[in-house]
């Protein structure tokens, strides 16, 4: 592969559903890599239609996984993405152009973020939506931390201009998914929670729901977007508290 290839990277658990539609985006990469995470369903069916470059396996934790398709990936420049994500044809040029030219060792790209067919642009926290992530990097200089989720990332090298253009990411289909997510995400934090030795306490993380409310809704300007601000800022100041309360009720 040349100075300027791209691999493209997608991590998922059963995502038969909507796998092609994120793979269709990425015939542009010099190679697709697809890691393959305990899939029941047709996942890899679904991918062998773009690439043989499947990894199969079972990680507990969600770094792990990522950090597993980043090593597997064999040119020189990595696009991460995930399978409910997007890459129109002018992030896609954009792209090619930035890695042909860069001096840096990662760039930041823009997310629009969807509930059903609703673009909703402003208040996301990183629990649900990203209003921008390191998804282009030389490989090597971004490794996921070791937690199930939302784990932490670091980098090594420089930092380079955001890019424009924006992936396309379909969050959630209507509300009961946010909500469903948000159960499953603070389960997972949860067990992060006793893992780490230290779940926190029931003050600090009563005084998280208002200031996470406060970051999402006024700070990232959720209330430009109506109810759906409310409803993902109501959403990132729960998130904290009933991760807590799982971690110290709940049995693992």
């Amino acid at each position: 592969m040349s100075a300027s290839s791209v691999s493209a990277l997608v991590v998922a658990h059963n995502e038969e559903a909507q796998l092609a539609d994120c793979l269709e985006t990425l015939r542009f990469a010099d190679e697709i890599v697809v890691v393959l995470d305990r899939c029941t369903d047709d996942s890899r069916a679904v991918a062998a239609r773009f690439t043989d470059r499947i990894v199969d396996g079972a990680w507990p934790l969600e770094g792990d996984r990522r950090n597993e398709g980043i090593a597997a990936c064999a040119g020189p420049w990595v696009l991460e993405i995930d399978a409910d994500e997007r890459v129109p044809p002018a992030l896609a040029d954009e792209i090619r152009a930035t890695v042909a030219t860069s001096a840096a060792d990662w760039h930041e790209v823009p997310v629009d973020n969807y509930i059903g067919a609703r673009l909703v642009r402003y208040g996301w926290g990183a629990s649900f939506g990203r209003g921008a992530h390191a998804a282009v990097f030389r490989k090597g200089a971004k490794r996921w931390g070791a937690e199930r989720v939302h784990p932490k990332l670091s980098f090594t090298g420089t930092k380079g201009a955001r890019l424009e253009h924006r992936i396309v990411h379909y969050v959630d289909r209507d509300i009961s998914g946010l909500i469903r997510k948000l159960d499953s995400y603070s389960s997972a934090h949860a067990r992060d929670l006793r893992a780490a030795g230290d779940i926190g306490s029931f003050g600090r993380n009563v005084r998280r729901i208002f200031s996470r409310f406060y970051k999402c809704y006024v700070a990232r300007r959720g209330w430009r977007e109506g109810p759906y601000g409310f409803l993902i800022a109501l959403l990132a100041g729960l998130y904290p508290i009933l991760s807590y309360l799982k971690a110290r009720l709940e049995d693992e």
